[in-house]
């Protein structure tokens, strides 16, 4: 396909371990994080998450989005933790990011919650949330002081304690979350000394918590120290080290005066003589980084916890020093899709191609469905797809207007210069269109060529796939599902075309060459063609045979979604492309009319034996470069 953009963000407003198929190793699964802990240290398995926190504005959520999304499709860490704003002053981002991060980025999150400033009733109703999203697992913190308050108050009919929120937790929701707590190797800077802290931590452990995450720290025989009390003070629970790296020397010292961290002096030494030249610094962060996780490794503890402060290059620099770079077992796609983590969604595994390049918006037009489908797509799944909003149209990582106009024309003279785009698009010079979040695809490459030929030619491809018979489910283009099967695929292709386009489609279709391809075309006012026999039909076109499994049929083009996808389809053209220029000028006008008159029309073809469509795009472009011809006489 030409895009499967895997992207993502609301505009802003069991100890029973799965079955190892149903999951990577490391990624994304829908259960609680103790579970996963429990199973990496069964398996002798290193592991590490991430912790970041919600940007301040609008581009920086989006560019977090961006970034998370690398680095879990990277690394693949065991889960992502999202932090709860000083005073509960991100409680809304923070929910919504976590869900975004759990729904489209596919990893397993643990969300933060603070008591502060937050009386019962906002707890219970962010939990409450919290479960309907399916996250599962929340890390349960006192907080720190509202920005401008020195001190820490219990606000009216709020917990004065995190144990009170573990109890609150337990009590109201069972053992439906997980639940983990924060530790200080040092001592919280409210408790009298450490002692005092760990018998605090005890109680909070003892009250339900399932594991501890440490505050940052630099001496790790500090670390060790307080590992080694709290066992002798009973608590046996997993507890995970949070390291920082030094990115700059003025953000370190800020961190420590601010935490109370220790640190050693052999660190400040070796910081003096660089702490003006930022690159040295980090550079030792990296090297300081990678020094104390291999001694936390060495001495046994299975995993570290890092706090990346939505940075990217150091984590990726010390994790490829630790070897663990390429840990993660990549494996086989579960699904030809990146599957949402949300626990509601666990057994989904069909979907329509159409949102194929827009997975956020399917999830929230579907986030309501009472089930999703399983097994097959049919009439029996009742799809009643959510309203279309402004939202979905804006997609997780919208492109500013600056940046639209630089990559679909700051001034359009005909359609041929909206053909331009698209064929720009396919040969990698903009980096997206409305349709198409991402990139092309490895396996686009396949039909690249007869993609090129018909683009230029007035058919305006936004999805497509080749034809795969019977290729091992580890290829590492097309592979998916898991180990020693095969998987399949009907060669398909999405796209728009003026009314004489579609005349000419149609033609070609009524012939015998082309007497096994199914085609469905609609317009923005709803008028439609198509040679299916019923108005509902549902056509399989990507499945996949493994041993010991029935067989799976992940994706289908399915009629009735179809016409649902159409109005999102056609919208994006005035919502994101004609939107950007000024009313009434050509360029509106071109892309105005290109909504108003042009199909939008989805191809299979169902020999995925012997067929193939590069047939039909040499015809399609050939008709495409004769009409263009008679018009140039005109």
């Amino acid at each position: 396909m030409e895009a499967k953009g895997e992207s993502k963000l609301e505009v802003r407003m069991k100890k029973a371990p799965l079955l190892k198929k149903n999951m990577n190793q490391n990624g994304c699964s829908g259960e609680k994080i103790i579970d996963k802990i429990h199973r990496s240290i069964e398996m002798k398995r290193k592991f590490f998450s991430f912790e970041f926190f919600p940007p301040k504005t609008d581009p920086g959520v989006i560019n977090l989005y961006t970034r998370m999304d690398r680095m879990v499709a990277k690394f693949e860490p065991l889960f992502v933790d999202i932090t709860w704003g000083a005073g509960g002053s991100t409680a809304k981002l923070t929910l919504e990011i976590s869900k975004n991060a759990q729904n489209y980025c596919a990893s397993d999150v643990l969300m933060h919650m603070t008591c502060t400033n937050m009386p019962m009733a906002e707890i219970r109703d962010s939990l409450d949330k919290a479960k309907e999203a399916g996250i599962r697992n929340i890390l349960a913190l006192r907080g720190d002081p509202p920005q401008g308050q020195d001190t820490w108050e219990q606000c009216e009919k709020g917990f004065a304690h995190a144990v009170d929120l573990v109890k609150f937790i337990r009590k109201e929701y069972g053992n439906y979350f997980g639940i983990a707590v924060a530790g200080y190797p040092e001592g919280h800077i409210s408790s009298k000394n450490l002692e005092e802290d760990i018998k605090y931590l005890k109680m909070k452990v003892d009250a339900g918590a399932d594991f501890i995450m440490t505050q940052l720290f630099y001496d790790v025989e500090l670390f060790f120290e307080f590992v080694k009390r709290c066992r002798n003070a009973g608590i046996t629970v997993p507890i995970l080290p949070g390291v920082m790296p030094i990115n700059s020397y003025n953000s370190f010292k800020r961190m420590v005066a601010f935490t109370k961290a220790s640190v050693p002096k052999y660190i400040w030494e070796n910081l003096e003589p660089i702490k003006s030249n930022d690159a040295l610094v980090k550079a030792y962060g990296i090297k300081l980084g990678i020094t104390m996780c291999k001694k936390i490794f060495q001495s046994g503890f299975p995993g570290v916890h890092f706090y990346t402060l939505n940075l990217e290059k150091a984590i990726t620099k010390i994790l490829g020093g630790l070897g663990l770079a390429k840990l993660p077992s990549k494996g086989l796609r579960k699904l030809p899709w990146k599957q949402s983590c949300a626990t509601r969604r666990q057994k989904e595994d069909v979907r329509p191609i159409f949102w194929a390049n827009r997975p956020y918006s399917y999830l929230n037009r579907t986030v309501s469905w009472d089930e999703y489908p399983n097994g097959r797509w049919g009439n029996s799944t009742s799809p009643a797809y959510g309203e279309l909003y402004d939202y979905h149209l804006m997609g997780l990582k919208p492109a500013s207007l600056k940046e639209r106009l630089r990559m679909w024309g700051a001034e359009l003279k005909s359609e041929k210069d909206v053909f331009s785009r698209f064929t720009e698009y396919l040969e990698g010079k903009i980096s997206r269109l409305p349709w198409c979040e991402t990139g092309i695809l490895l396996e686009t490459i396949r039909l690249k060529q007869g993609l090129l030929g018909i683009n230029n030619n007035g058919f305006l491809t936004i999805n497509s796939q080749p034809r795969v018979n019977g290729a091992k489910s580890e290829d590492k283009v097309v592979g998916w599902g898991g180990p020693n099967g095969y998987v399949y695929q009907k060669a398909y292709i999405e796209f728009f075309a003026s009314p004489e386009r579609i005349q000419m489609v149609q033609k070609l279709l009524n012939t015998e060459e082309f007497k096994s391809l199914s085609f469905h075309a609609v317009n923005a006012k709803g008028h439609q063609l198509s040679n299916y026999s019923h108005t509902n039909a549902v056509n399989a076109v990507t499945w996949g045979v493994f041993p010991g499994r029935e067989i799976i049929q992940p994706t289908v083009v399915d009629m009735a979604s179809f016409r649902v996808w159409k109005d999102e389809a056609f919208a994006l053209w005035q919502s994101q492309w004609s939107a950007i220029y000024p009313k009434g000028s050509k360029s509106e006008t071109i892309i105005k009319t290109i909504h108003d008159t042009y199909y939008l029309c989805n191809i299979v073809e169902n020999d995925f034996v012997n067929g193939d469509l590069t047939s039909l795009m040499s015809a399609l472009e050939k008709f495409g470069r004769a009409n263009e011809a008679k018009e140039s006489k005109i």
